[in-house]
């Protein structure tokens, strides 16, 4: 199945209350596991993330064409520039099907920006190239989009927007990439990992991350950071990995 709504809490188990481990975007695959009164026990398809998400009518097929490639495109109910009622998320995939003047549609009544829309098929030569547009974002657990986003999914976002594979939690993300590389020979887009939280260099210098002690997405300078996280959470930077 796939996503048709803009944003799904997942949550560990089956009742609101639960934690948020993540979100399925517009257009995300995901398999239903097990039905259980108004609950959906689901598998996501691009990282195999199990949890459960409340039951409503969901699209049963969608061959995405194109993927939102800003912070929060702007829906419309009609191809012109009037007040927009809703918002889908960076890395949201839809099936356009019209086009008119500067606006897709992709579902009835419902129309994007042609400028912030790309090919599915489009990679950036630098996967971290628009990291930026999170910057100032809320740090929310569980979050993955311009509401609230969390350490990990700052990663996996670009990697899923470059249509590459990527784990959605930060101990199989530091599993998962493999290259070692040591603090004096770090360059840009090499991932800094502690426990329970990873970190992305945006120069040999600076990083960026969503820092839950700072309630937002922002960047800071990599020594400085170390010593803060030692300091305050007495964490050990663990390991750099090269992408």
């Amino acid at each position: 199945m796939n996503s048709n709504y803009n944003i799904i809490n997942v949550y560990k188990k089956n009742f609101l209350n639960s934690e948020l481990v993540t979100q399925i975007l517009y257009g995300e695959k995901f398999k239903v596991l097990k039905i259980k009164d108004k609950w959906l026990k689901v598998k996501l398809i691009n990282d195999n993330y199990i949890g459960y998400i409340l039951k409503k009518n969901y699209s049963k097929k969608l061959n995405p064409t194109h993927k939102i490639c800003v912070l929060k495109a702007k829906i419309f109910k009609k191809p012109i520039r009037e007040k927009h009622y809703s918002y889908l998320p960076f890395a949201s995939k839809i099936k356009v099907i019209g086009k008119q003047g500067n606006f897709l549609k992709f579902e009835k009544n419902k129309w994007v920006f042609k400028k912030n829309v790309k090919s599915i098929k489009f990679k950036y030569n630098n996967i971290f190239s628009k990291i930026n547009i999170f910057k100032g974002i809320k740090y929310k657990w569980g979050g993955k989009d311009f509401n609230g986003v969390d350490c990990s999914a700052l990663v996996q976002l670009f990697f899923n927007f470059n249509n590459k594979f990527c784990p959605r939690d930060t101990k199989d993300q530091l599993n998962y990439f493999k290259k070692k590389i040591k603090l004096q020979n770090i360059k840009k887009n090499d991932l800094f990992f502690w426990k329970g939280h990873v970190a992305i260099a945006i120069s040999r210098k600076n990083l960026i991350h969503a820092y839950g002690p700072f309630k937002r997405v922002i960047t800071m300078n990599i020594d400085k950071t170390i010593k803060r996280i030692k300091d305050t959470a007495n964490l050990k930077l663990i390991s750099i990995k090269r992408i």
